[in-house]
């Protein structure tokens, strides 16, 4: 059997032609590919603004910046991520406090939120862990009566819905990643919506280098530009637009095909006693399907088995917390019993829109055959 990755980019050949297009043009940096990107997608989530950055951490450090973070704050986030969401936040000096998981939805628990607000918590961060949502409505309630900022990190979830709301119009701002691994791609890029008017404005200027053209005196020349801000370039250029919105066009049919998959595997899956399936969910995204092995001896020689049957499992992810930079500045383990203990468990199994049934049953008989061997 050909490797099987457990995520892979879907270019096809209208994506192909795109790009090509602006290869053509005169824009290939920045231009309108930029801004008819930012509005599909803005209209694809129901948020009024949308904008585009070189990757989801610059989407989340924009996000931080936005807010005006600063180094006496603090962030309350899910260790049970990658390590971009709470890494864009100590760049700004912030400190990070985690809230434990939940053991099923392996999202952040909102009960253990409330333990760790104090009067410097400034943000709440929820990640939409592998595409299902987290429970945003006991989360913005939270937020409100602490006045405290939602940035919704959406890496894992874009085309999901909570209470049929897409997700990216419901905090005070969502980021969004388009790695080559994503629901859709932009070789590297991101995304962050907001419907704040004022929040958008900032977000332009941060990404480019705190510059802005607008809004400035015009009789100084249509040269004049103003520095407001200590930015950055974070911008996206209009060769890699031009692929988001090519692949933007096939995102609900993607997205379809996931739950399909994940649809799939757990009819099979939860045969197995010694596994536990994830729940289905009508408004997941399913960027990625997870299984728990419940003998935590298995899980390690169960990774072995099947990436020596050229299966890409992988483990998402190691919590933050745990990582040894983090043990550096202060935090330990045996603090978060949840994700530390789903973490000895869980295995990712390959999962997107190019895979076949046929590869699905592969890993599906693999597993079986572990479990009948060992």
């Amino acid at each position: 059997m050909k490797y099987i990755p457990y995520g892979r980019p879907l270019i096809e050949e209208d994506d192909m032609e795109a790009v090509i297009e602006v290869l053509k043009s005169d824009f290939i940096s920045t231009g309108p590919k930029v801004t008819e990107f930012e509005r599909l997608f803005a209209d694809y989530v129901g948020a009024k603004y949308a904008v585009a950055v070189s990757s989801g951490t610059a989407a989340l450090h924009c996000a931080y910046l936005a807010i005006d973070l600063l180094s006496e704050d603090e962030v309350i986030t899910t260790p049970m991520s990658f390590i971009a969401t709470s890494n864009a936040a100590i760049y700004c000096g912030a400190r990070i406090k985690f809230a434990d998981i939940q053991g099923d939805s392996l999202n952040v628990d909102t009960e253990y939120i409330n333990k760790l607000i104090t009067s410097s918590t400034k943000v709440i961060v929820p990640v939409h862990f592998a595409g299902r949502p987290c429970e945003m409505d006991k989360i913005l309630e939270i937020a409100k009566q602490h006045n405290l900022y939602v940035i919704e990190d959406a890496s894992h979830a874009l085309g999901a819905s909570y209470k049929g709301k897409k997700i990216g119009s419901i905090g005070d701002m969502t980021t969004f990643s388009f790695h080559p691994v994503k629901h859709i791609t932009t070789g590297e890029g991101g995304m962050i919506t907001t419907n704040d008017e004022n929040i958008y404005h900032n977000l332009l200027k941060i990404r480019n280098h705190g510059i802005v053209k607008s809004h400035v005196p015009t009789n100084k020349g249509e040269w004049y530009y103003e520095q407001q801000l200590l930015g950055y370039n974070y911008r996206l250029t209009d060769i890699q637009c031009a692929l988001g919105i090519s692949q933007l066009k096939k995102l609900d049919r993607w997205i379809k095909k996931r739950r399909e998959l994940a649809n799939y595997y757990n009819e099979r899956l939860q045969l197995i006693e010694e596994l536990e399936v994830p729940t289905m969910n009508k408004e997941h995204a399913w960027h990625l399907y997870i299984i728990k092995v419940k003998d935590p001896r298995h899980r390690e020689k169960l990774f072995t088995f099947l990436r020596g049957k050229s299966i890409g499992v992988n483990v998402h992810y190691i919590p933050i917390h745990m990582q040894p930079y983090y043990q550096s500045i202060g935090y330990k383990k045996n603090t978060l019993p949840v994700a530390e203990s789903v973490y000895e468990h869980i295995i990712t199994l390959p999962l997107h829109p190019s895979m076949t049934l046929s590869e699905a049953d592969y890993i599906i008989n693999s597993i079986e055959d572990y479990f009948n061997t060992f």
